[in-house]
């Protein structure tokens, strides 16, 4: 049993928590809590932690059957998780990689992209309502928040297991790619002419989402094919990214419901 937060798998786990560079160097994100663990692809999973309470627990056994796993004790569990009430179960997972050619589905293909969120809550619930609406893949370029900060792999809720992502080196240069592959870009944009729900998603789509306090980049803004806008009443300017983020993929879901698509 591992009893001292000196421990060198307690400090590695610790970097990994804050690290972003850490995370990225070992290929390696942590996920805390049961259903994370039990959502895990086996092939995935590199490394299991549990606290000493959580072997008392009824049904640790089953959910650990199987499994290699590392005993913590609990005062030291405590210190190294993420969370104000840990549950008592960590894992290190590996990370996935995609191509951007992964993403697409040709007129199926249904994108998120986003520029410079930089909340991780934002992001992780894009992800989360991005699987519920039926999302292809999601794009974000390199000053967006790490995907797997702790905060953000929590709010996706296991999404971040099933849902396709890109990060793109050159956000224009890969918006033109997809633009080669016939997908329509369109940005949430307050110059928007049209309302969201009045153009047609039913082929390969794509939205621009910008930082929750800038919106989006004039350059990357001016690569969209329409602009739309989401109608406010009262004195609202604005909705909160992952709110506009969630009424246009599910307009796109409705639409192509109702087209039998």
């Amino acid at each position: 049993m591992i009893t001292s937060s000196s421990n060198q798998q307690m400090k590695n786990i610790t970097a990994l928590m804050k690290k972003a560079k850490e995370r990225k160097s070992q290929n390696l994100f942590v996920v805390e809590g049961r259903k994370m663990f039990e959502e895990v692809p086996p092939e995935w999973l590199s490394k299991v932690y549990v606290s000493e309470r959580f072997l008392e627990e009824p049904e640790a056994e089953q959910l650990l059957a199987g499994k290699t796993y590392e005993v913590v004790a609990d005062a030291v569990f405590k210190s190294i998780s993420d969370t104000q009430t840990p549950q008592g179960i960590l894992c290190l997972v590996r990370m996935p990689q995609y191509p951007l050619s992964g993403l697409l589905r040709g007129d199926r293909t249904h994108l998120l992209i986003v520029e410079s969120i930089q909340d991780p809550g934002n992001l992780g619930t894009m992800l989360r309502t991005g699987e519920g609406a039926g999302i292809t893949g999601i794009i974000m370029n390199r000053t967006t928040v790490d995907l797997f900060n702790p905060k953000t792999i929590r709010s996706t809720m296991g999404s971040i297991y099933r849902v396709p992502y890109y990060i793109a080196d050159d956000l224009a240069e890969t918006i033109g790619e997809l633009k080669r592959q016939k997908v329509g870009i369109y940005a949430a944009h307050l110059k928007g002419q049209r309302h969201y729900d009045e153009p047609s998603y039913c082929k390969g789509t794509a939205f621009l989402i910008g930082n929750e306090g800038n919106g989006l980049s004039d350059e990357i803004a001016g690569l969209a094919d329409t602009y739309v806008r989401i109608p406010m009443e009262g004195s609202v300017e604005s909705l909160n990214a992952a709110v506009s983020a969630a009424l246009l993929m599910y307009e796109t879901n409705r639409q192509r419901r109702r087209n039998g698509k």
